[in-house]
């Protein structure tokens, strides 16, 4: 406890100052998120102040962040898509699926994964991330112009005919589960369609053209409807809102240009009486916690989510971590993995069940902090409290903050978090990977798939196939590195090892070695097998050298049993000798009898002399 209290004064400053950024950026991810600026606000609250206090980052400010809104914002729009895009039927399992996301990630630190996270590969983030600031700049375009789909009645009213088959099929549904069978009972049904009225059918063509203006895909189909309606005043202030940002920095970077950009450019709306679009109104009071998420809870409401639900908590924990390395360096310490996620975790559970969106550390807002004099958890907790206090006496102020004015903010949030030092070296990086005439950059390949499908798709499908393209690539890598220059020779044509040297020449034409340099995995099995090819007629013998396979798996067993079967039945009853088997492949082998039913105790030897004695004393020659 005195250590908490050891640095007040820099803690304090600290966490105000990261609270005041947090709060437009909070406001921005809310509104992004489609469950309104509340959500925002809530989430920045509960994770700051808890994963402050139970992390592993002393100076660590979270939050909501880019990456996890932008995940967030997927889930929520499937999961309102299938409650018809009624938000309050909606939530309680949405907040579910974050609530299992801070769970996942208390386990991951629980069972000390946090360590394994910096082993996701850098191509697969970096396409991750400048998909995120693809897809946060690209649906802001909308609200910068002032235009929603919803709001557009032409566009609204093509939906119509599709709104009546939802509703309608929604009824047969309702039917199905109370039991009732429509052929047997048709009238129920004529009396259930009776009683929907025009105004079912509109808010449901809302819902259906929101649906498909969303996203980037959306934003694209109807952009040519947008630039015919443009509002200019929205595009003013989102315009306005850009500038200042860009423009406050060169003047200093002691005042947050967020912060300036957003009370500026609200001064502005609100003194001259201009007739803007606010954000969603703010509620005012202390955030009260949702208990639908556990009286309504139903596994099969949260089974299709599980999935989901662990790439936002591997995300938030990648995320974090990154994060606290950069605190790190700047404060010369050293954060724990494993506690920081376990904050984390607490900070996203709590959040949820609150009505916040999910979040993670937090780079922008942890710089700050440090910048500003934060040193301990206090500054974290702080910077909880300065937003709740904002939350408590300004909601009602807040709540008249132009919308356009958080979608300028959300599309320089989208440029800067963009990988760029990930696409510049896309010229650069060696091209190892073939694909008919044309040559590219594997890590390339990767990052272009993930950028392109996580764009385009599905954020989540993209980075699981991602990670699978970038395990199967390296596993190739190692393969081919592992089968290099270890062909099976005659020692005339073999590069011999040290010990090798000074063998009979008459032995060298029927003696034959196999070189094994490295593991024996599925990534290599296939050029090992390639060995029984190799072999001519003349050979009487095959030499396994194994003094550098330190490790073989069950793919590499299984390949060693066959092509072991395989000389041995190949019609010259070939000898094959053991030379340096190591522990744990001689342990695999014995699992499976390849020793002693294959290859019996008296042809393994330590060294390679004790093979030559054996070899001069047993083989015979015959010229």
């Amino acid at each position: 406890m005195k250590q908490l209290f050891s640095n007040l004064k820099g803690d304090l400053f600290g966490g105000i100052t990261a609270g005041i950024v947090a709060l437009p950026l909070a406001l921005a991810f809310g509104v992004s998120s489609g469950l309104g600026p509340s959500a925002g606000l809530y989430g920045a609250i509960f994770i700051a102040f808890f994963a402050a206090l139970f992390g592993g980052t002393d100076t660590q400010i979270s939050g909501p962040t880019a990456p996890m809104t932008a995940v967030s914002m997927v889930v929520i729009a499937g999961i309102l898509a299938a409650n018809d895009g009624d938000v309050s039927r909606a939530l309680p399992t949405i907040l579910t699926v974050f609530l299992l996301a801070g769970l996942m990630q208390i386990g991951l630190g629980v069972l000390g994964l946090g360590k394994y996270i910096r082993y996701i590969p850098y191509p697969v983030v970096s396409g991750f991330m400048t998909a995120i600031g693809v897809i946060i700049l690209v649906t802001q375009i909308l609200p910068s112009v002032g235009y929603y789909a919803k709001e557009d009645a032409e566009f609204v009213e093509q939906f119509k005919p599709q709104a009546e088959e939802v509703i309608l099929d929604n009824i047969l549904k309702e039917e199905a589960g109370e039991g009732i069978l429509v052929l047997e009972d048709f009238k129920e049904t004529i009396n259930r369609a009776e009683n929907i009225t025009q105004a079912d059918i509109l808010k449901e063509s809302k819902t259906l053209a929101g649906k498909e203006a969303s996203g980037v895909l959306g934003t694209f189909k109807v952009l040519p409807r947008a630039l015919k309606n443009i509002n200019f005043l929205e595009l003013i202030l989102a315009l306005g809102t850009i500038f200042i940002i860009y423009g406050f920095k060169r003047i200093t970077t002691a005042v947050p240009s967020t912060l300036v950009a957003l009370i500026v450019m609200t001064g502005i709306a609100l003194g001259f009486g201009l007739n803007y679009r606010p954000i969603e109104e703010i509620p005012s009071g202390f955030p009260m916690p949702n208990m639908e998420i556990f009286t309504n809870f139903t596994i099969s409401s949260i089974t299709p989510y599980v999935f989901t639900a662990l790439t936002l908590a591997l995300l938030g924990a990648i995320d974090s971590l990154l994060t606290s390395v950069v605190a790190d360096n700047m404060t010369k310490t050293k954060h724990k993995p494993n506690k920081e996620l376990i904050g984390q975790g607490i900070g996203n559970t709590i959040a949820s069940i609150f009505g916040g969106i999910p979040g993670a550390g937090a780079t922008i807002r942890t710089v700050v902090n440090i910048n500003s004099g934060g040193k301990t958890k206090l500054s974290g907790m702080i910077a909880g409290i300065m937003l709740l206090v904002i939350l408590l006496g300004l909601g009602p102020i807040a709540s008249k903050i132009p919308a356009a004015v958080l979608a300028g903010i959300l599309i320089t949030v989208g440029i800067g978090v963009m990988d760029y030092k990930g696409l510049k070296a896309i010229p650069n990086l060696p091209r190892d990977a073939k694909f008919g005439p044309l040559k590219l950059s594997s890590e390339v390949i990767i990052m272009l798939v993930v950028l392109v499908l996580s764009t385009f798709w599905n954020l989540v499908y993209a980075v699981g196939i991602g990670l699978v393209i970038a395990s199967l690539m390296f596993m190739k890598k190692i393969g081919d590195l592992t089968a290099e220059r270890s062909d099976v020779k005659s020692l005339k044509k073999e590069e011999a090892w040290k010990d090798e040297k000074d063998f009979p020449e008459e032995l060298k034409e029927h003696l034959f070695v196999k070189h094994i340099k490295g593991p024996l995995f599925f990534g290599s099995t296939s050029d090992f097998q390639a060995l029984t090819k190799q072999i001519p007629k003349t050979a009487t013998s095959v030499i396994m050298r194994l003094d550098r396979m330190q490790y073989m798996d069950q793919s590499g067993l299984y390949a060693m049993e066959d092509t072991i079967q395989d000389l041995k039945s190949n019609g010259t009853h070939v000898q094959v000798l053991f030379v340096g088997l190591l522990k744990q492949p001689r342990y695999m082998m014995e699992r499976i009898d390849i020793i002693p039913d294959l290859i019996s105790e008296d042809h393994i030897f330590e060294s390679f002399d004790d093979c030559m004695v054996w070899v001069k004393q047993n083989i015979k020659i015959n010229n």
